[in-house]
């Protein structure tokens, strides 16, 4: 069994993957180019150079493990006329994004940039129309094991919680659990409507023009899922005309976001550059995830954790 890296890890992670499975040859960050990839049964990867071209090549390929959790930029179609077994890391990234999450609300209730620009001018002025976060609401899109561990954070700080998903399916840490088909009737009384969706045909779009419309004018929409939940000139329309209080954005349609984009000017709008899952651990828990699968694998099992539908794109 050959198992092949695409990206890099620190020494003591490689030595550690080798020392618990001898069994197994591994090969250490190589690239789609490289003759490995043509006898690896497994590539573990971010998923961003898999493409047709290295399916073509990787003849061997059984399994690819992803480590992160989109994975709609992959060839999906191709990969499942392979029969070939995807999984991803889904849910590693609840801590760090619920703790970004939570961070950009505090900073806004509690004003904290308007605090950061009175000091850089050194001025003295307590008038800073603070809000408290308690009793507010948030309605928070994709309620799994981001949105849940959103939900957690919020509901400690008295914030009634309602997930909105495919199904509407109750979740955890949601007060109420809503179909998309009723977003547009309850989101109305979101103080809070964060978005931590992933990208699939079900959610490109979802948001529209009556979406924002209908949001409160004290409301603050974050989007940590995917760009193409809406389409950006909706939103820019939306905080040039103060239909909505404050958007925090750390995900966009184009990325990097274009320096000519409108949303990097307005005064209404945070602009976090893709950063809200990083985290020192990042692969530390994603080997976790692998580990675990990888002894299933070596059994003969294939109810992998984190199994990718590849109908559904997650």
């Amino acid at each position: 069994m050959e198992v092949l890296f695409t990206f890099d890890m620190k020494k003591h992670q490689e030595q550690g993957l080798v020392m618990k499975f001898p069994e197994v040859t591994f090969q250490f960050n190589k690239k789609p180019e490289d003759i490995e990839i043509q006898t690896a049964s497994i590539i573990v990867t971010y998923g961003g150079d898999v493409d047709v071209a290295l399916l073509d090549k990787a003849k061997a390929l059984e399994w690819i493990m992803v480590a992160s959790a989109g994975v709609e930029k992959m060839p999906l179609a191709e990969i499942a006329e392979r029969n070939i077994v995807m999984s991803n890391v889904r849910g590693i990234h609840k801590t760090p994004m619920a703790e970004s999450v939570l961070a950009h609300i505090l900073s806004l209730q509690r004003s904290l940039p308007l605090i950061d620009e009175r000091q850089r001018s050194k001025e003295w002025n307590r008038k800073v129309g603070s809000i408290e976060l308690k009793g507010s609401t948030a309605l928070i899109l994709g309620p799994g094991a981001i949105g849940s561990e959103i939900g957690r954070l919020l509901q400690a700080f008295g914030v009634t919680t309602i997930g909105c998903n495919r199904s509407g399916r109750a979740s955890e840490s949601m007060d109420e659990t809503i179909k998309f088909e009723a977003l547009i009737e309850r989101v109305g009384i979101a103080d809070f409507v964060i978005s931590v969706l992933p990208s699939t045909p079900e959610t490109k779009g979802l948001l529209t023009e009556g979406h924002f419309k209908a949001m409160k004018d004290n409301a603050v929409f974050m989007n940590f899922g995917r760009g193409d939940l809406f389409a950006e000139p909706i939103l820019i329309d939306a905080l040039k005309s103060n239909e909505i209080r404050h958007a925090v954005l750390d995900v966009f349609e184009t990325e990097p976001l274009p320096a000519d984009n409108e949303l990097w000017l307005l005064a209404n709008c945070t602009i976090s550059p893709h950063v809200s899952s990083l985290s020192g651990k990042y692969v530390e828990r994603a080997l976790t995830i692998f580990e675990e699968n990888l002894g299933k694998w070596q059994q003969g099992e294939r109810d992998l954790l984190n199994l990718i539908d590849m109908e559904l794109g997650y």
